[in-house]
């Protein structure tokens, strides 16, 4: 909701009025203002009695299309009523979200929310897609709510179709070929498809088109022709496929070309690179004429690939009277045999629990999961599907690895290269991007949550003290891998900031050596070995006894070194927080 307004109907909703203006940024106005203001704000939240919120509104309602969300709360904050335009205005959702803020009870009436179904009139909006033919919308509803047997076809892999995956409902069979369709087995096929398909007869469809393609565009110079974007709609047309485009590319010299200008004022986005990036990528169709005017020859097709991330290019360089199009798809929205894609996902510090949503989905659809089998528990693999192929990297070099990531990828897979917390931090992955960079490999990184991040929770720290420590060094000791000049411990020790140190418990004792140069010898330190995992131990202590506190607990590579007065720190509280909270400390005392 961008705009919403409050009315509070009698004096005993005024508290639960002054919580959801607050929560929802909302705005207060007059019941008798309704009227007047109706198409002045995106939702009408009411509070106080049902009828008096319908008397209101009545005179007013006119379509569900374009009527402003409806909400009532009784005044004691119990319920939370959607009125009006349920899922097309939003009020199902401020429904919803308003309950949460009171803790009331939700009280939606639509079908398909009852039911645990798809909103099928908002899946569009939600996720970015079209709606191939919405005047059969309402048709499809009916069917799909009554639980007719329907087919659902995914041509493409997105954050819209892993959530239908995710919540089939029990009367929807996903299908892998149009031609296992028919009238005598379903009652309604839904698609989410970039393609122009040809459906079975006598069944309802609903075709949702995802806006999934990038456009490589060269223009001669002052393109002004009016017919220009139908003339590209064209060339999609003439390769099967509905307007899927999401972005536009091409060279800088061309961003003050009115086609250009009239995208972006139309809300379109434009990317732009340089001849230098252009002229890096290699095409099938380059053009000397074009790299004589502009130094790079190719802009349509050079564009388009690097705008999608190497994509697969699904329209080759076709000319238009005064342009040139080229079209891809980014490999990791592709289903078919050649859409391979690695993810390399930060594993977290160990704790099953604590890998990300996303990695986690990741993991439950790989074909491929390659772990970091020294550093990674196995059990964060537990939950890979059935089939797939579920490797440690610990004893394999690294050209093993590649090479056996690309065969997967080759197949059009999908692979989960598993790293150990976040993959930045002495993660390993510089040399396989390399490798995936120089063969054109689709791949992506889903952060992890830090080793150093689990230290400050399982030690209950907070890493930066107002006025006494605002910096968190993550480094290293010198071990076999040398340290730059610059950042040899003892230099970095200056700053006495809280130091969070990896890989190092081998070399603790030259650790302990440097950091003595600039911490003082009772600085608080702590050795945290395997965080978050099942044996997980944790030793605190002095700096001075850093390497007796290692050697004593026979600790090794999987320990983090933490070292800084901010570890058990309660007593550094700022002079602005201490004079703004210090009344809250009393109160818990005084209890």
């Amino acid at each position: 909701m961008h705009k919403t307004a409050i009315i509070t109907i009698n004096e005993a909703g005024r508290h639960v009025g002054n919580v959801l203006a607050q929560e929802l940024g909302a705005e207060r106005i007059e019941r008798s203002d309704v009227a007047a203001l109706w198409t002045d704000f995106d939702a009408f939240v009411f509070v106080g009695a049902m009828g008096i919120c319908v008397r209101t509104i009545a005179p007013l309602v006119a379509d569900k299309h374009t009527d402003p969300a409806v909400v009532c709360v009784d005044s004691t904050g119990e319920y939370a009523v959607s009125v009006l335009s349920g899922h097309i205005g939003g009020a199902n959702d401020l429904t919803n979200r308003i309950a949460s803020a009171l803790g009331a009870m939700p009280v939606v009436t639509t079908q398909s929310d009852r039911a645990g179904l798809w909103p099928l009139d908002t899946l569009a909006r939600r996720f970015g897609w079209s709606v191939l033919n919405p005047g059969q919308m309402q048709d499809c509803i009916y069917t799909f709510v009554a639980k007719k047997p329907t087919a659902l076809y995914l041509d493409i892999r997105d954050e819209g179709t892993d959530y239908m995956e995710r919540t089939l409902p029990g009367h929807v069979t996903l299908v892998n070929d149009l031609s296992d369709v028919s009238a005598s087995r379903y009652s309604l096929l839904i698609i989410v498809s970039h393609r122009i398909l040809e459906t079975p007869a006598g069944i309802a469809v609903l075709q949702y088109v995802p806006h999934i393609a990038t456009m490589g565009i060269g223009l001669a110079h002052h393109v002004t022709d009016p017919d220009l974007h139908a003339k590209l709609a064209s060339h999609l047309t003439a390769h099967g496929l509905h307007w899927c485009v999401n972005d536009y590319c091409t060279i800088d010299v061309k961003a003050d070309e009115p086609f250009v200008q009239s995208l972006q004022s139309a809300g379109c986005r434009v990317r732009f690179f340089t001849a230098d990036e252009l002229s890096a990528v290699d095409v099938p169709n380059p053009s000397d004429t074009v790299a004589h005017h502009v130094g790079t020859p190719s802009v349509c097709e050079a564009a388009a690939l690097l705008g999608s991330n190497y994509g697969t290019l699904v329209i080759p360089k076709e000319k238009g009277t005064n342009y040139t199009i080229a079209l891809c798809i980014d490999r990791r929205y592709q289903r078919r045999p050649d859409g391979g894609h690695i993810e390399i996902v930060g594993a977290g510090p160990g704790d099953p629990d604590l890998v990300s949503v996303r990695g986690r989905k990741f993991l439950e659809q790989a074909d491929l999961i390659l772990y970091a089998g020294s550093l990674v528990p196995r059990q964060l693999t537990l939950c890979a599907k059935p089939g797939a192929v579920v490797r440690s990297s610990a004893s394999m070099t690294l050209e093993e690895q590649c090479l056996l990531m690309k065969e997967f990828y080759d197949r059009g897979c999908l692979i989960v290269r598993l790293h150990t917390g976040d993959p930045c931090i002495f993660g390993a992955i510089q040399e396989q991007m390399a490798f995936f960079d120089h063969h054109h490999m689709s791949y992506h990184i889903t952060p992890g949550i830090s080793s150093f991040l689990a230290a400050a929770a399982e030690l209950r720290s907070q890493f930066t003290i107002p006025e006494r420590c605002q910096t968190i060094i993550l480094t290293r000791g010198e071990g076999r891998t040398p340290m730059p000049e610059r950042e040899k411990l003892h230099l970095l020790a200056r700053s006495q900031s809280t130091m969070c140190i990896f890989l190092s418990a081998a070399i603790v004792d030259d650790v302990q050596q440097q950091l003595l140069t600039e911490y003082p010898p009772e600085t608080p330190v702590a050795a945290c070995y395997h965080l978050t995992w099942s044996d997980q131990r944790i030793y605190r202590g002095q700096l001075k006894d850093l390497a007796r506190i290692v050697h004593d607990n026979n600790l090794t590579l999987t320990t983090m070194l933490v070292v800084g007065d901010a570890i058990d720190n309660r007593s550094g509280l700022s002079e602005l927080y201490s004079k703004e909270f210090t009344h809250l400390f009393r109160t818990a005392h005084s209890n």
